[in-house]
């Protein structure tokens, strides 16, 4: 005899389920809040008179009537001193291009030699690999720029770009050598019993199966040189040639701190990389995670 029960006891679970996940949807709402909140700040202290920018307690909602969107206007206008967001940014979008064109293919081939080919000495390559990220970037700031003062190579943003390169290319190999390692070696060995040679292989089949490896790693890429400082401000003297990290921190003086300056650039400056990681964010989670599980 099958027994039915009442819709009352059958929605009894379901309403406990969902009484358990109010804990954590308010942590995920919190936590997304306290994220949000600094970028919030910029925007109301931006579109607000620069006396209530400093003002305690900070006015966290603007006044309507008082709304200025003068800040904007004054970071583009054309100077003499070539003080602009738009020259900086373009020099950035440039540098991070460059700097990801070059990491890519770097990467490309030193996972395939990591993880396609068994030779002596893989092991110790892969350990020093890594140690170079033990060294800190201020301790080689000043034998590379003697370097690159000798060379006559100062305010070049393919120079840049090429040191950038070398910092942040082991990561990059190490992130795709797990990616390229869940490829069995069943379907290498396939691809050259075919005809195809080992750079066939890499070509034609492991680079199309890791395009979500590539895109993550060229993602890390692209934001280590949008966001690096310390190179770019002792290679680059003219102003021709400034990035936006540093166009920002040379808005600062002795004479003035121009803060609404400053957060009105630093909000266009964070524009562009959040669009292009939004834009291909799904395959760098893929990416990032795709050396998790052996295949």
């Amino acid at each position: 005899m099958t027994t039915i029960l009442p819709a009352t006891l059958l929605a009894k679970p379901r309403e406990r389920r969902w009484l358990r996940r109010v804990p954590f949807y308010i942590l995920v709402l919190l936590f997304c809040l306290t994220t949000a909140f600094p970028i919030y700040w910029m925007l109301a202290s931006v579109v607000q008179p620069v006396k209530y920018i400093l003002e305690f307690p900070p006015r966290l909602v603007p006044n309507p009537a008082e709304l200025t969107f003068q800040p904007f206007s004054e970071i583009f206008k054309i100077e003499d001193n070539l003080d602009r967001v738009d020259i900086w940014i373009v020099n950035s979008i440039a540098l991070a291009s460059m700097t990801t064109v070059i990491c890519l293919v770097l990467s490309v081939l030193g996972a395939y030699a990591m993880s396609g080919m068994r030779w002596r000495g893989l092991a110790l390559f892969g350990l020093l690999l890594l140690m170079t990220q033990m060294l800190p970037e201020a301790l080689t700031v000043i034998p590379i720029y003697a370097t690159v003062d000798k060379l006559g190579l100062k305010n070049n943003l393919l120079v840049l770009a090429m040191i950038d390169t070398a910092f942040i290319l082991p990561i990059c190999i190490w992130v795709l050598k797990n990616v390229f390692d869940t490829i069995p070696y069943e379907v290498r060995d396939a691809g050259l019993v075919d005809g195809c040679t080992r750079m066939g292989v890499l070509w034609r089949i492991m680079l199309p199966i890791s395009a979500p490896g590539l895109v993550a790693v060229g993602v890390v890429a692209f934001f280590y040189a949008w966001n690096e400082y310390l190179f770019a401000a002792s290679l680059l003297t003219d102003k021709h040639y400034f990035t936006a990290p540093m166009g920002l921190a040379g808005l600062i003086s002795m004479i003035g701190f121009p803060i609404d300056k400053m957060l009105a650039g630093g909000l266009v400056f964070a524009i562009f990389p959040v669009i292009f990681y939004l834009a291909v964010q799904r395959y760098v989670v893929a990416g990032l995670s795709a050396g998790a599980v052996k295949g």
